[in-house]
C-alpha cells in the first residue's frame, strides 16, 4: 500500500475495505494507512493530482466465487482473461505490448483483448496499470475464475460494479442455461 501511495495510485479519498469486509471507507480513515498520507504530504508539497482509484473485487458473503483470494487463482490452470481499456492520455501500443508478454492474446476490438494466462486479475491489472496515464481506465475480468479488477473508474462506478456483480443472475423462464 505504501508503494501505491507513493506512486499516486492510492489517495486519501480512495475507497478501501479489508479482505472479507463489505463496507468501504476512505483510505485516510484507515489508521494503518493514515500515516502514509501524512508522510506523502510532507515529502511532496506539489499540488494534488486527480487520484486514480485502484480497485478489485473482494470476497463477499454471496455463494458466488467472485473475488476470492488470489491464492486460489494460483492453481497453475490457465484462465480466460478479458482486458478492456479506454486510453485517453497515452498510446495503446505500450499497453498492448505488455498484454502480449503475459501469454497468448489477441485483440478482438481496438481496445479489448482476450488473454490466456495463469496470473491473477490483480497481478495482471498491476502490471498493466504501469502503461496507463491518469485519464486512462482499465477493466480486467477472469472469466474462468469469476473475478475482476479495474483501475481509475472512480467511487460511484466502483460501487455500482460491486453491487451488480454480487447479485445472483436470474435465469429467464422458458430458456435453458445454454441458450
Amino acid at each position: 500500500m505504501q508503494a501505491f501511495a507513493s506512486e499516486g495510485r492510492l489517495a486519501p479519498q480512495s475507497l478501501i475495505a479489508r479482505n472479507g469486509e463489505t463496507h468501504f471507507r476512505a483510505a485516510s480513515d484507515e489508521p494503518a494507512l493514515a500515516a502514509l498520507f501524512g508522510i506523502a504530504r510532507q515529502a511532496a508539497p506539489e499540488p494534488a493530482k486527480p487520484a486514480a482509484t485502484v480497485t478489485s473485487i473482494q470476497p463477499t458473503e454471496t455463494p458466488s466465487t467472485f473475488g476470492q483470494k488470489d491464492d486460489a487463482a494460483n492453481s497453475g490452470e490457465r484462465a480466460h482473461i478479458i482486458i478492456i481499456a479506454d486510453m485517453k492520455s497515452r498510446s495503446i501500443d505500450g499497453l498492448e505490448e505488455e498484454i502480449f508478454k503475459l501469454g497468448p492474446a489477441f485483440a478482438f476490438l481496438p481496445q479489448a483483448w482476450l488473454l490466456s494466462s495463469d496470473m491473477s486479475v490483480n497481478a495482471i491489472r498491476n502490471l498493466l496499470v504501469q502503461q496507463l496515464g491518469k485519464l486512462d481506465v482499465l477493466f480486467v475480468v477472469d472469466a474462468t475464475r469469476d473475478k475482476a479488477a479495474w483501475f481509475n473508474f472512480g467511487p460511484e462506478s466502483d460501487t455500482r460494479i460491486r453491487r451488480n456483480w454480487a447479485r445472483t443472475p436470474e435465469m429467464p423462464t422458458g430458456r435453458s442455461a445454454t441458450g
